[in-house]
């Protein structure tokens, strides 16, 4: 399949109620409104083709900027390439879920998060931060440095209120990520919880609202499932 052949497809699979549903979180025009799961067929098919994800991250549609990341072969990426696509993320659906997760799967993805996380922009930071979360929560406990996981713990204690808005959520993600996902800090990030709440979201839009990370690490851990790890990242 061609860019125009995947755009036909995604244009005939979308649908007004899921267009409405991803522009109340932040997409703009153009946008078809394609149900992810609606993708799959068509990724089954195209399996990895960097060149079309390429062409189709291009088109600033979000749906194909979305089917690019499915598609796309993280190992023929390089850091300049997902600087790229992380300048063209205009959205946190963007930033965390499709520029994060491709980058999870990369051998440069911690030294291109750590320096997103660094930059003070609010998108690259959410995506930085959310990328940590894909890899912790898919890639074994000795690919980390215990002592490295324990500063940026407290670095989010630290800065977490005065941090932007897409941040904050990817922040708390983390702290609950390490919670749930690296046994090793466990009690540490069940602390750290603790110390920063309340974290508080919405200002701007004058909707606040509280990030109850302490109770959502309680949930998961009376289902007994500390040091969970996902067989996937991307769908």
């Amino acid at each position: 399949m061609n860019r125009e052949d995947v755009m036909n497809e995604l244009q005939s699979l979308g649908t007004e109620r899921t267009k409405k549903r991803y522009a109340s979180s932040g997409a703009r025009e153009p946008v078809f409104g394609v149900a992810t799961g609606a993708m799959k067929p068509m990724s089954k098919a195209i399996k990895k083709d960097q060149a079309l994800a390429e062409e189709l991250y291009a088109t600033g549609n979000y749906d194909a900027m979305y089917f690019a990341g499915v598609i796309a072969d993280p190992a023929k990426m390089t850091e300049q390439d997902f600087d790229r696509w992380i300048d063209a993320a205009y959205f946190y659906m963007i930033s965390d879920y499709v520029v994060a997760v491709t980058l999870s799967e990369t051998d440069i993805a911690q030294a291109v998060a750590d320096k997103w996380i660094d930059s003070e922009e609010e998108l690259r930071m959410s995506a930085g931060w959310s990328c940590y979360c894909w890899l912790l929560g898919s890639r074994k406990d000795s690919e980390f440095e215990t002592e490295k996981l324990d500063a940026m713990l407290k670095r989010v204690e630290q800065t977490i209120h005065e941090a932007p808005e897409r941040a904050k959520y990817a922040m708390a993600n983390f702290v609950y990520t390490v919670a749930v996902s690296y046994a090793p800090l466990h009690e540490r990030a069940v602390e750290t919880a603790r110390a920063m709440e309340p974290v508080q979201v919405g200002q701007e839009a004058g909707k606040i609202k509280e990030l109850h990370t302490s109770e959502n690490i309680r949930k998961f851990v009376e289902k007994n499932r500390v040091g969970f790890k996902r067989k996937h990242v991307r769908c």
